[in-house]
């Protein structure tokens, strides 16, 4: 098993157990400790359980390399799962306002304080997943942990606003502040729009690559600069390039002179590939056309 798939398991299972934990404890401690909002953050991180899963199941076939059925080897399997996670948390945020709203239109009671410590154990522990794992997924290109990461993000901000919601809620019933009773259910809400923001932007950024959408354009340019420091290139003709999972593939039409032999031309694209590779390592193909350039 290679180093990458050895530390996207690792990655994965520790956002697994973590996340059962905290399931449990929040969900057992939202519907006794009578707190809308952490039983709704406990939904989340349910939701967390099964997108940790499916990482897991996919990250197999991802690292697999290029065979005969799947030329450009199978990294849109990780965009896959990034976006079945964003549809998981689509449908939690839509769950979790309708909870919320219901909510109002019930008694309202005051949340336990051990709700609130709860979640802050929850912000506590994301905060600390979240930034393992964006610098794992960066470090390593990795989409699916990415979609982890911004996993752990959006249970960051939920359990912020699930503890905030709980203590309103307690100080309305020490005051005597009808209004602030509500505080758990309206953080509760909260908690659903932050997981949809998440959730729109892990499913925009997956449908981008799997419709192919060009690269960034400073990074464009990055390549279009390498190429055009050899000197044989006379113009480029066209560049494009594509992410496919953590890795990323070239397109690109050159014109070099049109008296140069075959394997001159050969030997340009071999060099022009090998330094493009060189300074980005997560290219995983540069294929190369050649025009002919005629100078008037």
């Amino acid at each position: 098993m290679g180093t990458r798939e050895t530390i996207a398991k690792k990655v994965a299972w520790i956002s697994v157990i973590s996340n059962i934990l905290l399931t449990f404890g929040k969900l057992i401690v939202g519907y006794h400790g009578k707190s809308d909002a952490v039983f709704a953050d406990g939904i989340h991180s349910a939701a967390d359980v099964f997108a940790s899963v499916i990482v897991l199941l996919v990250i197999k076939i991802a690292n697999k390399p290029a065979d005969k059925e799947h030329p450009y080897g199978h990294g849109k399997a990780e965009i896959i799962v990034s976006g079945m996670v964003g549809i998981v948390l689509l449908i939690v945020s839509f769950y979790v306002v309708y909870e919320g709203i219901v909510g109002f239109f019930h008694p309202i009671s005051t949340p336990n304080i051990l709700a609130m410590w709860v979640a802050i154990v929850s912000y506590g522990l994301k905060e600390f997943l979240y930034s393992y794992s964006l610098r794992v997924a960066k470090v390593h290109s990795s989409k699916a942990i990415e979609a982890i990461a911004y996993d752990h993000k959006a249970d960051i901000v939920a359990s912020i606003a699930a503890a905030g919601g709980v203590i309103l809620s307690i100080i309305g019933d020490k005051l005597n502040i009808h209004v602030l009773l509500y505080g758990d259910k309206i953080a509760s809400i909260v908690v659903a729009i932050l997981i949809f923001k998440i959730a729109i932007e892990m499913l925009k950024e997956s449908f981008d690559i799997l419709l192919e959408r060009n690269i960034d354009s400073e990074l464009m340019m990055d390549y279009s600069s390498i190429i055009s420091s050899f000197p044989d290139v006379k113009r480029i003709d066209k560049i494009r390039a594509r992410e496919h999972g953590h890795y990323v593939l070239v397109d690109l039409r050159i014109s070099i002179d049109h008296e140069k032999t075959i394997k001159e031309g050969h030997d340009l694209t071999r060099e022009i590939k090998h330094e493009l590779m060189k300074k980005y390592d997560n290219i995983e193909e540069v294929l190369i056309h050649l025009n002919p350039y005629y100078q008037y």
